[in-house]
């Protein structure tokens, strides 16, 4: 079965890096665009990052410049690396297999001082 296993969430102070990762199985992984979405409270979901199966990237404006999706084909993993955080950031950030509409459990992210 398709699972998602999402790692690297945690609390940082602002202006901090953290970095997530999320392994996927049960795919031919390389096939499918993968995604990074995340909720905060009293807000709706915003899909924060995607990568297609070839590579090229989008980012929501609110975290362009600052946050990095990339994959690994032959590990079967995505990634998020987050600069530059700030409290506006804090929300539970989801790995998701946008073209199968598949999520992970969801990762908290909290930036405080």
């Amino acid at each position: 079965q398709v699972q998602l296993v999402e790692s690297g969430g945690g609390l940082v102070q602002p202006g901090g890096s953290l970095r997530l990762s999320c392994a996927a199985s049960g795919i031919v992984f390389k096939n499918h665009i993968m995604g990074w979405y995340r909720q905060a409270p009293g807000k709706q979901r915003e899909l924060v990052a995607r990568i297609m199966s070839g590579g090229n990237t989008n980012y929501a404006d609110s975290v362009s410049g600052r946050f990095t999706i990339s994959r690994d084909n032959a590990k079967n993993t995505v990634a998020l690396q987050m600069n530059s955080l700030n409290p506006e950031d804090t929300a539970v950030y989801y790995c998701v297999i946008l073209t199968m509409n598949k999520w992970g459990q969801g990762i908290q992210v909290t930036v405080s001082s």
